[in-house]
């Protein structure tokens, strides 16, 4: 309902809608419409009313509820069942509970701030509240085994650096997931998945970036190690506009993938390498090696040449780093 009355406010632009009209459009009673308003009110939303004339719409806050997000959508599928709270604990484990309650593929999970969220290897994710994009896409992907889920990680990747790109943003993709600008760390993607031997019952794709964080907002652990998009574009970024985007990019490349499978995904990847002929540090649980990025293979693993040969290194079980870099973890 909420928004609907969005809808009807803006089409009307700077004129005044009245409260008659609004309740006969949606057929419901004027004091419902009242109460809509004044809880869009308190989400943040600037509408004044004046007597005889109505409501209008001055000003939107920025913020990434279903009211907001919807209409920019150009999807078909992911994005259109949007489920949102001003804060949660992990996006990733509500799109969990909604897809045992049966949310249909392409739902979409949204928040301003997670407290517990985590990426690969557990890692922790800092990011003011309202600041950033986080969220969580449930797939249902047909004709896709469950070894082929981790590579949902790389098509994520693909998907944000296209957008990014779009904005004439410079990023680039760190192995096997991680979006970096001048090195440091803009983007984190977790990808988790249930699943039977031969059949995926869902995917749920992680994703949080860092938008409109100021430099002085990064703890000082971080400033030499991450960055947002507003710093690398000198400006504020829509984060409603980069979201949409991002989705459309999705679904995109999911599309092919059902069609066609993966090889279009990977060799994407590879051209948005920031990995791919450097020479890095691979951290394992047991052992650590150096040697020459040289390829990803079918499954997303990396090729590394070292000079005892060509090692093949899963990212589940692994940290990689610059050969030249720091060796903590």
């Amino acid at each position: 309902m909420r928004q609907e009355i969005l809808r009807l406010l803006r089409q009307a632009g700077d004129h005044y809608i009245s409260g008659e009209e609004i309740a006969e459009g949606l057929g419901v009673s004027r004091t419902a419409v009242w109460k809509h308003i004044k809880e869009l009110r308190r989400l943040g939303y600037d509408i004044v009313s004046q007597a005889h004339s109505g409501y209008r719409l001055e000003k939107a806050p920025d913020l990434l509820t279903p009211e907001e997000v919807a209409p920019l959508l150009k999807t078909e599928t992911i994005g259109r069942h949007l489920l949102y709270q001003e804060e949660t604990r992990s996006t990733n484990e509500d799109a969990k509970a909604a897809a045992a309650q049966g949310a249909p593929d392409g739902t979409v999970v949204l928040t301003e701030f997670q407290g517990t969220g985590h990426g690969r290897l557990s890692r922790g994710w800092f990011c003011p509240k309202g600041k950033g994009i986080l969220f969580s896409v449930l797939l249902r992907p047909q004709r896709i085994l469950p070894q082929d889920a981790p590579k949902y990680t790389l098509l994520a990747a693909v998907a944000v650096v296209r957008a990014c790109r779009a904005r004439g943003l410079e990023v680039g993709i760190k192995w096997p997931n991680d979006v970096l600008a001048d090195g440091k760390k803009l983007v984190g993607i977790l990808t988790e998945m249930s699943a039977e031997m031969e059949r995926i019952h869902y995917i749920i794709i992680g994703i949080g970036i860092n938008v409109n964080i100021e430099a002085a907002a990064f703890a000082p652990e971080l400033r030499e190690t991450a960055t947002s998009l507003a710093l690398l574009a000198g400006k504020p970024l829509d984060r409603r506009a980069m979201l949409a985007d991002i989705l459309c990019e999705m679904e995109r490349l999911t599309a092919g993938v059902q069609a066609q499978g993966f090889a279009l995904v990977l060799d994407e990847w590879r051209r948005l390498s920031l990995t791919l002929g450097q020479e890095v540090r691979v951290l394992g649980v047991n052992e650590t090696f150096t040697g020459r990025a040289v390829d990803i293979d079918a499954d997303g693993a990396l090729l590394v040449d070292t000079g005892e040969g060509r090692r093949r290194v899963l990212a589940g079980d692994v940290s990689i780093r610059p050969a030249g870099a720091r060796q903590e973890r």
